[in-house]
Parts: structure tokens; C-alpha cells; sequence
């Protein structure tokens, strides 16, 4: 069983907490045999949101005997994280942990050293400040979340549950992950590379919002769509567009669309028994080789190796449509 540590501190917001509390302290018996061993990890006498006390028996030297520490944000980014804290996640990844940050949670992470020379994120409004304070960091301010393999990072709090379930999504698969977003009552997938909402002029749409036109193309995947046909639907040129599509996703029109395919085809692949041919024709690769391909350069295993992983529990193939 997968053993995962929450790292909490006297005056850590709440939200953050309980959303990895929600995600990964719950157990989940009709989706997976085992789930997650969660711990809560936090220095005697620590109080979060202002008000609620973390009484539990585990220090903070407890996260080195977990697969992943999750560090919610700092209290105040003006001040330097705990010692103990930096200390704590720092023997923990060097014990072969994955650490993962919530929002400001970076700092920590940075104060550790964990960051040098990795590209990091946190939330837009402290992302000068990083990037000012530890200048080894590559900040990338404009994404969801950043997944560096044993180090993580996300952006403000709704982007630490985006990254929480990313780290389900690793661990049990497409289908596991989208049965815990729809009980959480959130999107199933947002990508990391997605923009966060900062504010920025973006010109009104004159017709469909895009909101609208994603989702007309997400029930056409299987037909050979082009960056014309989005923009036809949009009423936009396909260079206005483009430029819209940009400031709102963080990604062209065609990255996103091979995007969704690759995603449509994971859950395929652990809700179906159909060829590769089959889901990719489905999902509009064309061929299984072309699927292959952008696969395997995705995720870095090929599909049938995909489906053999997350198939393992029979349970899944029925995740995928359970409420």
C-alpha cells in the first residue's frame, strides 16, 4: 500500500488540508482493493486556518517513511518556511519520497533545494517572488501545476486538488481518478500545462463561448477536426482563434485537441476491451500506429503496456461509468 504524509505546520490555511485529506485519506474500496496509507504529519500544539488544532501523533520527522509528502502553502511568504519543515521534506525526498506543493507550498520545497534547476509553479500572485528569492528555480507562473517526476508543484489552491488528483491519475489510472473528481463534484481532468485565471484582456467572443466549442469538439473526437472547423464554430478567423484559445487553455488549438484524444484513449484502454486499432479510430488518430506514437511520447509506455498496468483490478473497467 502506497503511504502518503500531509506536512502540516501552525497557521497553514485550511482549504488546502482538507482537500488532500478528501483525496487521499478516503477510503475507496469499490474502485481499488488498496488505497492510500495517509498520515497526518505536524509539529505538537499546530494550528490550521486559524482556529483548528492538528492533533495527531505524528511529527514532522514521520514524513521520511512516506512514497509522497504533500506540502500545503506557507502561512505567510514574507516569512521563510519552518526549519523543521524544510528539514522534514528534504530528508524525506532524499529517502526517495515524491514531494508534491500546494500553492505556496513552493517555497518550501525551494527552501529545501528541491527546485534547482526544475521548472516550478505557484500561485501568480507570490511567482515574482520565487523566482526572486531562489533564482536556481525556473518559476513558471502561467500553468496549473508542473510534474518534474519526484518533485511537484501547483498553483492556488483549486490547482492543488487538480494536482492531487493528477498523483491519483499516476497511481490508479484515468478511470480511478475521474470516479474520485466526480465525487469531489469537480473536473475530472484539468492538464497542468492549462493557464491559471490570471486577469488579462482577452477579446469577447462574437459567437459560441469557447466553453461551448470545447465541448462541441470533445463529442467529435473521432472525426478528423482542424483548427478551421474550431474556428468556424467559434466564428472567429482561425488566427483570432488561436490567440484566444491561448490566452484562455495555455495551449494552441491542436495541442489541446491531441490532448483530449490521448486522455479519451486512456480511458479506453481501461474501460474497453477494444483493439488499439478500434480506440484509435475512436479517439481520431487514424491508425494504431499514429496512437502509438504520440502514446507512447506522452506517457511513456506504449498502450498495450497502459492497458495491462490499470487493468489489473477487474473493478476498474467499471469505474469508468459508475456515479
Amino acid at each position: 500500500m502506497a503511504s502518503v504524509a500531509l506536512a502540516v505546520t501552525d497557521g497553514m490555511p485550511l482549504l488546502e488540508l482538507a482537500a488532500a485529506c478528501a483525496i487521499f485519506g478516503t477510503e475507496r474500496p469499490d474502485l481499488v482493493d488498496t488505497w492510500y496509507d495517509f498520515t497526518v504529519c505536524a509539529p505538537a500544539g499546530a494550528q490550521v486556518g486559524g482556529w483548528f488544532h492538528a492533533d495527531t501523533p505524528h511529527g514532522l520527522d514521520a514524513l521520511a517513511a512516506a512514497d509522497t509528502v504533500i506540502v500545503p502553502p506557507c502561512d505567510d511568504v514574507e516569512v521563510p518556511p519552518p526549519a523543521d519543515l524544510v528539514d522534514a521534506v528534504r530528508a524525506a525526498h532524499d529517502g526517495g519520497a515524491r514531494v508534491a506543493s500546494i500553492c505556496t507550498g513552493a517555497f518550501t520545497l525551494a527552501a529545501a533545494g528541491l527546485l534547482d534547476g526544475r521548472r516550478a509553479t505557484t500561485h501568480w500572485l507570490h511567482a515574482d517572488l520565487l523566482a526572486a528569492r531562489y533564482p536556481g528555480v525556473e518559476v513558471d507562473p502561467r500553468v496549473l501545476y508542473i510534474d518534474e517526476g519526484s518533485v511537484l508543484t501547483s498553483a492556488g489552491r483549486a490547482a492543488g486538488i487538480d494536482l492531487c488528483l493528477h498523483l491519483v491519475r499516476t497511481d490508479h489510472g484515468t478511470a480511478v481518478a475521474n470516479a474520485v473528481a466526480r465525487r469531489l463534484v469537480v473536473a475530472p481532468h484539468r492538464s497542468g500545462g492549462q493557464a491559471q485565471f490570471i486577469a488579462a484582456p482577452v477579446q469577447p467572443d462574437n459567437g459560441p463561448g469557447l466553453a461551448e466549442v470545447l465541448a462541441w469538439a470533445l463529442e467529435r473526437l473521432d472525426q478528423p477536426l482542424t483548427v478551421t472547423d474550431l474556428a468556424r464554430r467559434a466564428h472567429m478567423s482561425s488566427r483570432n482563434l488561436g490567440r484566444h484559445f491561448t490566452a484562455v487553455t495555455g495551449t494552441t488549438p491542436l495541442q489541446w485537441l491531441l490532448t483530449q484524444r490521448l486522455h479519451r484513449a486512456q480511458e479506453l484502454l481501461e474501460s474497453t476491451d477494444d483493439s488499439v486499432d478500434h480506440i484509435a479510430a475512436r479517439v481520431g488518430m487514424g491508425s494504431a500506429a499514429t496512437l502509438r506514437r504520440h502514446f507512447n511520447r506522452a506517457f511513456g509506455v506504449p498502450p498495450d503496456t497502459y492497458r495491462r498496468t490499470f487493468r489489473a483490478d477487474p473493478r476498474r473497467e467499471e469505474v469508468a461509468y459508475a456515479g
